[in-house]
């Protein structure tokens, strides 16, 4: 969950941390009894279902279902992503994140201040360049044919480095230390053969007679840039390399202006060039990115749904285009579901966003019925492989789709994934459905339910309990002695209990918002969050009593399960110990 942040660091700066300060600075918050409440910030309604439970460190949406802690609140309203969310909130209690932690992966905090002071320095110099060097007539002269005007290179922030071996260098390398870091941040390229006598610099600038874009992360630091050539030559666009803030498969260009002039993003259009992103922002299509060079990353998808629930990949219509958009659909399918969606607008022959929006203007990114449905994407491109006519080829359409659906996560889209694949091959969904996984088969209607035991159905109510309880008040692990044991219960969930006992015993001051939060990125996370939001209906003097009422009755559980195993067993074939055991187990209570 928290990455190379250690546990007991996020466990303090949610103990220090106030929820109800974080949330009532973004979102007015009312007292109603202990908690406080408000209209959702994610999602539309007229009566407040949105509360924040202080004693909890938490927030819940009865509405909507958006919970968790100041952490997770700050993910979903600010945009950020788990470390950025950490860091800010570090920041307003006056921690400092552990160092390991870093800015990005390889990053000391140190260092990528330096780099980030540095970065910015660059990007001011090359700005009055564009401005008032001799030679960016050209540069200004390329803009205003694409269409650019003044104020929208501005907010980009758009600037020019001069030709010259080391203009930049002379500009700002001034010092051992200022070169070092600007090596270090990938402006200045080191000289091969190079020696220290020569009385010549060791580096040269990385960009050089380049129309330059700053990459902005998400607070708006420039951690790298691109630079277009003028002339002829390669490559046309150039990138930073990898540095130890900016990596090309998780940073997209324009989402901080995106997140900039969109409070709330309906959709985000992935684009493939600097240029693209920029003509949309000027034509009002304000929420626009671009990979860097690379193809769509998982860590991409994953900071785009962090930031809007619908993502449209802008791709040619030609079969270059359409091999690009079926590598974004293999990346995506993972990621859907709970709200994520994907869609493709496939664009003319010869048209590319900025060509099209200067053309038509904004309408046909403004128009869903333009856009392609991953769904019929998915299945439109594997049917034309295929002959549906035939057997063998309803049977090749499985065998196709089958490794697609597999990952994606169970909910209503694989549900419906799954059954228009049923009715394109003409395979029954209840043998469909254990070859993708994930998916609800219809069943034949069971008649004999009344002879069933009650016993599971007692026991996972019991390991329910017991975890709601737990969750409310964590200190109630600490009156529990051999936990693993619940495990042989039998019972769905007993082995949650007993991790969220084990957990609270290793970190005896959790409170509950820290616990939930253990769990963010775990499958059981959501649902706990659920558990935590509820109110208890036992009194607070009697929750105690209640859960170690549980505890014992799954323990009972346990024995039974024991001893049936054991009586299974040839008598032979027992040890003194397991014997012994058998006794107990076997005695009648008195």
């Amino acid at each position: 969950m928290a990455g190379r942040i250690p546990e007991s660091f996020i466990n303090d700066l949610l103990a220090r941390v106030d929820i109800v300060d974080v949330i009532d600075e973004r979102v007015p918050l009312k007292k109603a009894g202990r908690n406080f409440q408000a209209r959702c910030p994610f999602h539309e309604e007229r009566t407040p279902s949105f509360t924040v439970a202080p004693d909890k460190q938490f927030y819940y949406c009865f509405g909507c279902g958006a919970s968790g802690t100041a952490i997770g609140f700050l993910m979903e309203y600010d945009r950020l992503d788990f470390v950025e969310a950490v860091h800010d909130l570090a920041a307003r209690v006056g921690m400092t994140v552990p160092a390991e932690a870093g800015a990005g992966p390889g990053a000391k905090s140190g260092e990528a201040a330096r780099l980030y002071t540095v970065l910015e320095q660059a990007q001011q110099y090359y700005s009055r360049e564009l401005k008032d060097h001799p030679q960016s007539e050209r540069a200004k002269k390329y803009l205003k044919a694409r269409g650019l005007d003044g104020q929208t290179a501005a907010a980009f922030k758009l600037g020019y480095a001069p030709p010259g071996w080391d203009s930049l260098l002379k500009a700002l390398g001034t010092t051992p230390e200022a070169v070092r870091d600007l090596e270090a941040a990938g402006m200045l390229v080191p000289k091969e053969g190079t020696g220290a006598t020569t009385g010549q610099s060791r580096h040269y600038d990385r960009f050089r007679d380049r129309i330059m874009f700053p990459i902005h992360d998400h607070r708006g630091r420039v951690i790298g840039f691109g630079g277009r050539i003028l002339e002829q030559g390669e490559p046309k666009y150039l990138n930073s390399p990898e540095t130890p803030i900016f990596h090309k498969g998780r940073e997209l260009y324009g989402l901080f202006h995106a997140r900039k002039a969109n409070r709330q993003l309906e959709r985000l259009f992935v684009v493939e060039g600097y240029m693209d992103v920029i003509a949309l922002h000027q034509h009002g299509v304000t929420g626009a990115v671009a990979t860097l060079g690379t193809a769509t990353t998982r860590d991409h998808l994953e900071r785009l749904f962090r930031a809007t629930p619908e993502v449209v990949f802008c791709f040619d219509g030609d079969e270059a285009g359409r091999r690009a958009a079926w590598r974004a659909l293999e990346t995506s399918l993972p990621l859907l579901g709970e709200g994520h969606y994907v869609n493709f607008l496939f664009l003319p022959t010869g048209e590319d966003p900025d060509t099209l929006v200067r053309k038509e203007g904004a309408g046909m990114f403004e128009d869903p019925a333009r856009f392609t449905p991953l769904s019929d994407f998915l299945f439109d491109t594997l049917s034309a492989q295929v002959s549906l006519a035939t057997l063998d080829g309803r049977a090749r359409l499985v065998d196709l789709a089958k490794p697609l659906l597999s990952p994606v996560p169970s909910g209503a889209l694989k549900q419906m994934l799954a059954q228009r694949l049923s009715r394109l091959s003409d395979l029954d969904l209840r043998t469909l459905a254990p070859m993708v996984g994930g998916v609800r088969a219809p069943s034949p209607r069971n008649d004999a339910r009344k002879g069933r035991s009650t016993a599971p159905r007692e026991g996972r109510s019991l390991v329910r309990l017991a975890i709601t309880l737990l969750l409310h008040v964590p200190s109630l692990a600490l009156r529990v002695e051999r936990a693993e044991q619940l495990v042989r219960s039998g019972q769905g969930g007993a082995d949650l209990l007993a991790e969220l006992i084990a957990f609270v015993q290793s970190n005896p001051d959790v409170g509950s918002g820290a616990l939930v939060e253990h769990w963010r990125d775990r499958p059981e996370g959501r649902h706990l969050q659920k558990l935590l939001a509820q109110e208890l209906a036992t009194p607070a003097d009697g929750v105690e009593a209640e859960f170690l009422a549980a505890i014992a009755r799954l323990r009972d559980l346990v024995h039974k399960t024991m001893c049936a195993e054991l009586a299974r067993k040839p008598l032979k074939d027992l040890t003194e110990e397991e014997k012994s055991l058998l006794r107990q187990l076997s005695a009648p209570e008195k």
